[in-house]
């Protein structure tokens, strides 16, 4: 790309040309979690597809810290020129955001929304010391014993703890909080009985239930999923309109023109069509989405706003 066509672009001037010829070198996808984790699987399948149909390297640039901020905010103050990107997550920008006193950047203003790519559902699963074999049961055993029942999360401020909040304040009921630096400690304490409840994604904790290790009672997506149809939702279940899912979206840094916004999301809902990233995203348990710009700018509000108010109401505070 010649000098004063990236001039052109970095300044939104001219959106069309840019995308006439983009990309003609290679295009950064950060990912603001460490590789080996969903965000990094799921990413790096989208990339590669993105490579293959565009003719150039779609690389993923692993920038973990702090929930997903730190990957984030380098996004929000990269050059708009469709070069830098960020393979986003609900806890980058529906979650963590309202955990700081000062967060570097504005989630609903600071990003151009590409396309939502899919999300997975959290499992509540229970250690069989616990008298319950349904959602209902559970909720009338911590009502019985207050304050007494332990759940474990893979931090504070997760997903995983934020859905226990939301399932405590929508079920009228209290349960003690243990937070651990992860997901994969937070699993083997629950499977060791040291702790009792765990909200955990999907595709972390579902083996131990089959491995007969954990009881699971309900999954926190709208509706049952195609890896477990037998587990009923925590809506059907107890909680009508409860819901609680882990989502990926693509962004650029606010201010990237329309029309490279446009081509990506083109390229992006083709792939998620494609039966083998259908069969890939089964494997994490995510339900590919895709849509317009439009539609994750929706999905993403309305989830921020869902967690805004499950940090007020609960006092969470991570800085």
């Amino acid at each position: 790309m010649k000098i004063q066509q990236v001039l052109v672009c970095a300044l939104g001037l001219s959106g069309a040309v840019c995308a006439q010829t983009y990309p003609d070198k290679s295009v950064r996808v950060v990912v603001p979690f460490p590789p080996g984790g969903a965000a990094d699987i799921v990413g790096r399948a989208i990339t590669q597809k993105l490579t293959e149909a565009l003719g150039k390297p779609f690389l993923v640039d692993n920038r973990s810290g702090a929930g997903g901020v730190l990957g984030a905010d380098l996004v929000a103050h990269a050059v708009p020129d469709g070069y830098t990107l960020l393979f986003a997550s609900s806890s980058a920008l529906a979650v963590s955001p309202h955990l700081m006193s000062k967060p570097p950047y504005d989630p609903l203003r600071d990003f151009a929304p590409m396309i939502l790519i899919g999300h997975t559902p959290n499992l509540l699963v229970i250690h069989f010391s616990v008298p319950a074999k349904s959602v209902r049961q559970l909720i009338a055993l911590a009502k019985a014993r207050p304050g007494e029942l332990v759940f474990a999360s893979n931090g504070t401020g997760s997903l995983g703890h934020l859905t226990m909040e939301l399932f405590m304040q929508r079920a009228g009921i209290k349960m003690l909080h243990v937070p651990y630096r992860g997901g994969a400690p937070a699993m083997i304490d629950t499977v060791a009985g040291n702790t009792s409840v765990l909200f955990a994604a999907f595709s972390t904790v579902y083996s131990q239930v089959l491995a007969g290790k954990l009881r699971a009672l309900a999954v926190t997506s709208a509706r049952r999923i195609q890896a477990a149809p037998e587990l009923p939702t925590v809506a059907e279940a107890a909680l009508p309109g409860f819901e609680s899912t882990q989502w990926w979206g693509i962004y650029g840094p606010a201010g990237l023109p329309a029309a490279i916004v446009a081509k990506l999301n083109e390229q992006v809902n083709k792939i998620l069509g494609s039966a083998d990233i259908k069969e890939r995203l089964a494997v994490e348990a995510t339900e590919p989405l895709g849509g317009t710009p439009a539609d994750l700018a929706r999905y993403h509000k309305a989830d921020y706003e869902r967690w805004g108010k499950v940090v007020r109401d609960a006092g969470i505070r991570a800085d």
